[in-house]
């Protein structure tokens, strides 16, 4: 697994076998079966995912306790509740397994050691927290200016492996829309 991290990280910032051994010593390998909680509603989040084999969703029950998916994460992606870990506040969201999931992840305290001690990686972090954010952007001006059809597109053109490994009833709620709506849609 820290091999798979550590080709990650070299397609943004080149690390030596020595930046790299102290890069792994921080981290922690952990493996969940389908339909574990890596983190739960109300819980602190303390650690920063970097997923190497399986698929997450990431999400938040409102009120109604209606279950919103905000994002999924597969292999080569980072997740946590970024707000709750950089706040050390406890997360209004949950991230659940959606099949087997090998993860290495970092805590709180190691990731503030890390950053500070090789600026290369958080210039890393910074450039992953750049594309979230340009995609995020993306998500969110697609959903006030395409409708279902075009969102479910769009999904499928930028992540075209999801649509065949998440069922279709999450990916609507995802999408925002009941299944038999998007049913409609792919038939």
């Amino acid at each position: 697994m820290f091999e798979i991290l550590r080709n990650h990280i070299n397609k943004i910032v080149p690390l030596t076998d020595l930046e790299f051994e102290f890069i792994a010593s921080l981290f922690t390998a952990k493996s969940y079966k389908k339909g574990q909680f890596l983190f739960q509603e109300g819980e602190d989040v303390s650690k920063h995912y970097f997923i190497c084999k399986g698929l997450l969703k990431l999400v938040y029950n409102d009120s109604d306790a209606r279950e919103h998916i905000v994002g999924f994460a597969m292999e080569d992606w980072w997740e946590s509740d970024f707000e709750a870990f950089y706040t050390q506040k406890k997360t209004s969201m949950s991230l659940i397994c959606l099949e087997n999931t090998d993860v290495l992840f970092i805590g709180f305290e190691n990731y503030i050691n890390l950053v500070r001690t090789l600026p290369k990686i958080e210039h890393f972090f910074l450039e992953k927290a750049y594309f979230g954010f340009i995609a995020a952007q993306k998500r969110i001006i697609s959903s006030l200016t395409s409708d279902t059809k075009e969102r479910y597109h769009q999904l499928i053109e930028r992540h075209p492996t999801l649509v065949q490994r998440v069922p279709k009833s999450q990916l609507a709620a995802y999408l925002g829309v009941s299944r038999e709506t998007l049913s409609r849609i792919t038939i």
